[in-house]
């Protein structure tokens, strides 16, 4: 059998790598546009720092995560954060406050008072609601009260998708929390794992991109880097690959792991509708501006802080790295990450970066009290970073897929359906390798 995947980022090489496994005499080939594989999951090295543009790793929770590490005998480049990164923190109308981890810790956070409080409680009698969709924030509301919506759905869309709360359907975005929902109780109870907030990183010795040089290295497939595909089309009973430099390739079968817009280009001759059903799916500008810093006058003894919406800050929030993982930064120098735009300010990922370096500073600043100039920046910036799962996501995906399946020998697979954390890829490779092996 042979099989062409498109796009070599985590979801292409988990693909190729348990497809390998599980059908080890097929023969496999992943097209990537760049020069090297990872997409997004690329770790760069300066100046004594490793400054990650995306990802920094996954939560010990991750079960599909730790079993790829295992599976592709990758253990050795697990790196444990600090356990001083457990702690979080959340920026809320110029307030700094400890991100509660517990049922308790959240009744005793003085970021909402006792009448908000008595409201989160309402949530042990409250009932389950039987809409089919509804926006986080609203879901949030009905369960726990504006005040507390307002503050920890927020911070939860924020972290997680670089959204609002109004903008996420809670069904395609939080399912597991609506799942909750239906044990009286759970979600208040729950709601903190749930979104990911919570729980201990692993990283990466060296920083991801070993991890993807490692995942590449551990199997065989033939590698097609630098090459862009323009279209694939089926001829027959055999699918077409054509590249930039005019080279076409047949396979027989076709997985496209890029993003739901350049999906959607590649397949707009073979099947204009289902082109046309891809390019409804948002994505969110993003700009990530990393400093360096020989002093800084902060402890940073924690994983960073969230901002609320409602603070009015210009940056999302900030990863503080060199506290979460120590090899990042070297001789008691600081590193961290702000991160900008998103849903709640798309134009802001996308200013010049004088302009987004005079944010990030300005945003550590008013968060961290401090004003030191960096020693370094690194500034990471797309137009499309993350897919927003809005109202009418679940319903949409449904409808891809139902035209997928009309199209034998295609698939698709990237973050822009079913999840978009490192373990939701994850799983849903395998998975998608598992189905093409069993047809």
């Amino acid at each position: 059998m042979k099989i062409a995947i498109i796009g070599g980022g985590i979801c292409g090489l988990t693909t190729a790598f348990y497809l390998k496994r599980f059908a080890p005499a097929s023969s496999i080939t992943v097209f990537e546009t760049e020069n090297s594989f990872g997409g997004k999951l690329k770790t760069v090295h300066k100046y004594g720092f490793s400054i990650e543009i995306g990802a920094n790793g996954f939560s010990e929770k991750d079960a599909e995560c730790v079993q790829l590490f295992k599976d592709a005998g990758l253990e050795q480049l697990a790196m444990p954060s600090l356990e001083k990164s457990k702690t979080k923190y959340f920026f809320d109308r110029g307030v700094l406050y400890t991100l509660p981890s517990t049922l308790r810790e959240l009744l005793q956070t003085k970021a909402i008072g006792n009448i908000s409080k008595a409201r989160l409680l309402m949530n042990f009698i409250l009932p389950k609601k039987t809409d089919s969709d509804e926006t986080l924030q609203r879901f949030c509301a009905r369960r726990i009260g504006t005040n507390g919506a307002n503050i920890f759905c927020d911070l939860a869309a924020t972290a997680t998708f670089a959204s609002t709360a109004d903008k996420l359907s809670v069904k395609a975005a939080f399912g597991e929390i609506v799942n909750i929902e239906k044990t009286k109780g759970g979600f208040l109870k729950n709601i903190f794992s749930a979104i990911g907030i919570n729980g201990a990183k692993i990283g990466f010795k060296n920083g991801v991109s070993s991890f993807v040089d490692g995942l590449s290295a551990s199997f065989a497939f033939t590698k097609k880097l630098g090459t862009e595909v323009v279209k694939v089309k089926k001829i027959g009973s055999k699918w077409l690959v054509e590249s930039t430099n005019g080279a076409t390739e047949e396979f027989d079968k076709v997985i496209l792991s890029t993003p739901s817009y350049v999906s959607s280009r590649l397949l707009k001759e073979e099947d204009e509708l289902l082109s046309e059903l891809l390019k409804n799916i948002e994505y969110s500008p993003l700009a990530i501006v990393a400093l360096g810093y020989e002093e800084l006058n902060h402890p940073m003894e924690g994983y960073g802080i969230i901002t609320t919406k409602r603070s009015g800050t210009q940056a999302l929030g900030i990863i503080w790295d060199s506290s979460i993982f120590e090899e990042y930064a070297q001789n008691s120098t600081k590193l961290l990450r702000v991160i900008i735009g998103g849903q709640r300010s798309p134009l802001l990922a996308l200013k010049e970066e004088d302009e987004l370096l005079r944010i990030a500073t300005g945003a550590i600043s008013e968060t961290m009290g401090v004003y030191e100039e960096p020693m370094l920046n690194h500034i990471t910036r797309w137009h499309k970073a993350i897919p927003n799962y809005g109202l009418g996501h679940s319903e949409l995906v449904k409808q891809i897929f139902e035209r997928v399946s009309k199209n034998s020998g295609l698939y698709l697979n990237s973050s822009a359906f079913k999840g978009i954390s490192l373990n939701d890829c994850v799983k849903n490779s395998r998975e998608t390798a598992l189905k093409i092996i069993s047809e």
